[in-house]
């Protein structure tokens, strides 16, 4: 149950993360300089591909990744004991359970 309940924690505030990197999208723009490989940029421009927008979709799930790894880092323990209990002790309430 408290791993459920950790998931749908996680999950809205990924969800919520994803509506403010919406809003920074919109906000705010800074150039960069990047260095990427030249056959593939050539290929990115040949196919009408936006550099720069693809570039930002890729750090930007580099972040949520390490992100994610992060957190459950962080709450590695929790979710190990949450899982001790519910082995040692079955899913509370599910007696009420109607699947």
């Amino acid at each position: 149950m408290r791993i459920s309940c950790a998931h749908m924690f996680h999950t809205c505030l990924c969800r919520d993360r994803a509506m403010q990197a919406t809003k920074r999208k919109e906000s705010s723009r800074k150039a960069a300089n990047l260095s990427l490989d030249s056959a593939l940029l050539e290929e990115a421009r040949a196919l009408g591909i936006n550099i720069s927008r693809s570039a930002e979709a890729g750090i930007a799930e580099a972040v949520k990744q390490h992100k994610r790894a992060r957190w459950l880092r962080e709450n590695a323990s929790a979710l190990a004991s949450s899982n001790e209990y519910v082995e040692a002790n079955g899913l509370p309430l599910s007696r009420y359970r109607q699947f």
